[in-house]
């Protein structure tokens, strides 16, 4: 899979979305297409690859969030200042994303690229997410740009071998150092989650003394409420 990816990575032609209407609307149906196109748009089309493009075996969704640190998020506030960036189908639908999107190193602040499957939010409460968990490595400055393109193509060409149990993946770019960490369905089943790690350590190609640490989303809702003194709350 990955030699679809690597040789296809320069393809950049073609229009970000796919299901972009082509006809003009009458004056007096303009507002209403348009108010219709931005609300509803995306939950009527499906995003299909291409004719002659390569699938992916599930679709996926880029999303970006940014946040001013220190200050309190509930889920609410949380889940409104997460942006969708767009759903692809195939090799090359996702490379006409990726090579446009600025690279996670280059991020300033506290920045966080997602990718997920699609119909999964990058969120702990979402139903797919609920009961699982987290692998989480900490990288030094300068090498979240390299490790986020490594862990994605593997993702996406179903390099972890552990079935539908992958849920997405998490760049978060802070000041001091940046943040990686894969999702998964099942945190209680322990050979998925070892599975799973080892699978990084090949792809990431990381040091043996690397540091990962497990986290389940139970365990970082209950942190995250202790440490802001909140209930039923999400923050990052």
């Amino acid at each position: 899979m990955n030699n679809k990816f690597d040789a296809l990575k320069d393809d950049d032609s073609g229009d970000h979305d796919q299901n972009e209407e082509n006809s003009t609307p009458k004056d007096g149906e303009k507002e209403k297409t348009e108010r219709d196109k931005s609300q509803s748009s995306s939950k009527r089309k499906a995003v299909v690859p291409g004719p002659a493009e390569h699938p992916l075996q599930y679709n996926y969704t880029f999303w970006y969030s940014r946040r001013t640190p220190g200050r309190p998020t509930s889920s609410q506030s949380y889940e409104q200042n997460i942006k969708q960036i767009g759903t692809f189908a195939s090799v090359e639908q996702f490379w006409r994303f990726y090579s446009h999107m600025v690279r996670p190193g280059d991020l300033t602040g506290h920045s966080d690229f997602h990718l997920f499957k699609e119909g999964i939010k990058p969120m702990w409460e979402d139903d797919a997410n609920k009961n699982g968990g987290k692998w989480i490595i900490r990288l030094r400055k300068g090498l979240a740009s390299r490790c986020w393109e490594n862990l994605i193509l593997a993702m996406l060409g179903e390099q972890f071998m552990v079935g539908e149990e992958i849920c997405g993946a998490v760049v978060s770019v802070r000041f001091q150092e940046d943040i990686i960490s894969i999702w998964n369905k099942t945190a209680s089943d322990q050979a998925t989650t070892a599975r799973i790690r080892d699978t990084l350590r090949r792809v990431l190609n990381l040091p043996p003394n690397t540091i990962m640490e497990y986290k389940t989303h139970t365990d970082s809702i209950k942190a995250w409420e202790e440490f802001h003194g909140l209930v039923n709350s999400s923050g990052r």
